[in-house]
């Protein structure tokens, strides 16, 4: 069968997308040649890129973890999630807290395929296809509304998605709202891009790969990332530190030392909480 027969309904196979780009950063096998091409390019001026898929990764399931265990949050809406190989949110936070719910939400179609199929078999979670860019149809849902019950804290995550929506969609107002719409004691994970610790020529590949994707990136500086917490209170990344922002590989690491890798200086991290 050719990938155009492979691929769910309404799924270009000609495109490269975010998520499965992500996906093969990963190690995955939900992608296309023409997100292996497309990757393997960005690889050649950016050869810490599988090390920053990681350390997001590392990050968003650490910062899932803590709300469960830390703070007793049992309901997580995971924003923007892609198609990961493994260490999903629910089998992450599972490992503290067996009873957690949790809501996936993305807008391409594979990843609704994909997530389907793998959460079949997985009890109090779900995966809806909507744009986070619509916060009224993301929060409207009914089978999000029927899992999370807004009145009570949640966790609330969207790591390395934020860098594709652009300034045009404001995405400082689009945490704002999300988080407006949750309880009091509810914490949100962001993790973005930066190219503030990269060459030139790595920020120019990431522009050139994603400007082929069904998807630009938005490369912002730690001071843009920042503003997305406006209104909220930020913890402490890791032992010795003062609350604030830091890059994924060093949120929540036992040697923070040993974490900041220069992959994990591709994205900024920060966990906050809405008081």
């Amino acid at each position: 069968m050719t990938e155009v027969e492979q691929a769910p309904p309404g799924v270009d196979s000609t495109t490269p997308t975010p998520a499965r780009l992500y996906d093969y950063y990963l190690g995955g096998s939900n992608n296309f040649a023409v997100d292996r091409e497309v990757a393997e390019r960005l690889r050649t001026s950016l050869p810490e890129l599988t090390d920053a898929a990681w350390a997001n990764r590392g990050f968003h399931q650490r910062a899932a973890r803590w709300m469960a265990a830390e703070h007793g949050i049992r309901q997580f809406i995971d924003l923007g999630s892609g198609l990961p190989t493994q260490g999903n949110t629910h089998e992450a936070v599972s490992q503290v807290a067996i009873d957690a719910r949790v809501v996936y939400v993305d807008h391409d179609p594979m990843v609704i395929a994909h997530a389907m199929a793998l959460l079949s078999s997985a009890n109090a979670t779900t995966v809806i296809q909507a744009d986070l860019r619509d916060p009224a149809a993301v929060l409207g849902h009914p089978e999000l509304r029927s899992l999370i019950d807004c009145s009570q804290p949640a966790g609330l995550l969207m790591t390395a998605v934020l860098h594709f929506v652009a300034d045009e969609s404001d995405p400082w107002g689009l945490v704002a709202r999300y988080i407006s719409e949750l309880a009091p004691g509810s914490y949100v994970a962001l993790s973005h891009a930066t190219a503030d610790r990269l060459p030139p020529r790595a920020v120019q590949a990431m522009y050139d790969t994603y400007s082929r994707a069904t998807e630009k990136i938005y490369l912002r500086s730690k001071a843009e990332f920042e503003r997305m917490f406006n209104g909220l209170e930020l913890v402490t990344p890791f032992g010795g530190a003062d609350p604030g922002v830091t890059f994924v590989g060093k949120w929540g690491a036992e040697d923070p030392s040993a974490a900041d890798s220069d992959g994990s200086r591709v994205l900024y991290s920060g966990v906050a909480r809405r008081p």
